[in-house]
């Protein structure tokens, strides 16, 4: 393997905190250390629970609980959760949850400008990245900002305990979806690889073990680190194909969205095997297996995940539309995107049959 001679990496400040217990006892000392004295603590309905023990431990640096959060996070929920961050006159903000909840706490940083504190409770990944994401009008934006990123990200493996197997499976499968796309992107490097390689292979490890044995905290524990990994993965790099697929599916279709990774990764990535055979050496390396694709979509399904696009909502009608709108906004993807191509990996997604190797090209592919 000849090593990579040109790239750039960029690091961010971020100070993380990873102990059981850090979601109560170090979200207050993070808020101390950047002077943070009114904080509204963000959160979703699920999550509104360990959302208001954190706020009890920050006591009277607490502005008030705001438990709107939900999944893509739709712009006039921005709205109204910017507008409750300057009636509580706060000075930072708090996300505790999942993708949804730091999304929402990221929409507040990106229209106030103040400092953010992730304490995260799912794989999702998005404490470690400066990318943003909103929904409006049936379409999901997302950009980059450096003042979305999180200043402190509090990693608590003990919240991740009450993650449902089903929804430990999929956020598991999502985090590896930022790894793999990472180790092939036009921005990768030596450093995003080794992390993209542990990282998949600790989730991979960990989720099996989580499966049978929820309560584990040591494979929750690697799980978390993980997700930290691919995180950074995907807050270094430039996602391609499968991304863009996920947010279409996820903003225009309302599909969910750790279900739409877990379904959609497989395939994308036999779509780009052919073009990213370095990738594919790194992947195999830690999934300790020749077929990484088919290994992605036998993990899931061994894990009782869903594998069709079809089980999670999507009509057969809706996967030419879906690919044309993929197909028509340009982003980086080692393979040419086209809307052929794209139709291929959706109807093979919605089919939920397993996934091409990539030997194929999108114009064999025989239409429905």
């Amino acid at each position: 393997m000849t090593f990579q001679e040109e790239f750039t990496y960029e690091t961010r400040p971020v100070r993380v905190v990873f102990r059981p217990g850090a979601a109560v006892t170090a979200t207050p000392d993070e808020a101390a250390r950047l002077g943070l004295r009114r904080l509204l603590v963000v959160c979703g309905s699920r999550g509104e629970r360990v959302a208001r023990a954190v706020a009890d431990a920050l006591g009277d640096k607490c502005a008030g609980v705001h438990a709107e959060a939900r999944m893509h996070v739709p712009v006039e929920d921005a709205d109204r959760a910017a507008l409750a961050v300057r009636a509580a006159g706060a000075d930072g903000c708090v996300a505790v949850g999942g993708g949804s909840a730091i999304g929402l706490g990221k929409a507040i940083a990106l229209r106030t400008g103040l400092p953010l504190i992730a304490v995260p409770s799912t794989y999702s990944g998005s404490e470690m990245t400066p990318v943003w994401g909103l929904t409006e009008h049936g379409t999901k934006r997302t950009g980059r900002d450096p003042v979305v990123q999180p200043r402190s990200v509090v990693y608590d493996p003990r919240l991740t305990l009450s993650l449902p197997v089903p929804l430990t499976v999929t956020s598991g499968i999502n985090a590896l979806a930022h790894a793999v796309e990472a180790l092939y992107a036009p921005d990768v490097s030596p450093l995003v690889s080794v992390m993209a390689e542990e990282g998949v292979r600790a989730m991979a490890e960990a989720l099996p073990r989580l499966a049978t044995a929820p309560d584990d905290l040591d494979a929750r524990s690697r799980a978390l680190y993980a997700a930290w990994l691919c995180g950074a993965c995907l807050g270094a790099t430039t996602m391609g194909l499968h991304h863009k697929l996920c947010h279409v599916l996820g903003g225009t279709y309302g599909l969910p969205h750790a279900e739409t990774h877990t379904v959609v990764l497989p395939h994308a990535l036999a779509h780009n095997a052919p073009a990213a055979p370095q990738a594919l050496t790194v992947l195999s390396r830690a999934l300790a297996a020749d077929d990484v694709p088919r290994a992605l979509w036998d993990l899931a399904g061994r894990l009782g995940a869903p594998r069709s696009l079809a089980e999670l909502g999507l009509t057969e009608a809706d996967v030419t539309p879906a690919a044309e709108r993929v197909a028509g906004e340009p982003y980086a993807n080692p393979r040419e995107v086209t809307p052929e191509g794209v139709r291929g990996v959706l109807l093979a997604a919605f089919e939920g049959s397993p996934p091409d190797s990539g030997s194929r090209t999108e114009g064999d592919r025989k239409p429905s």
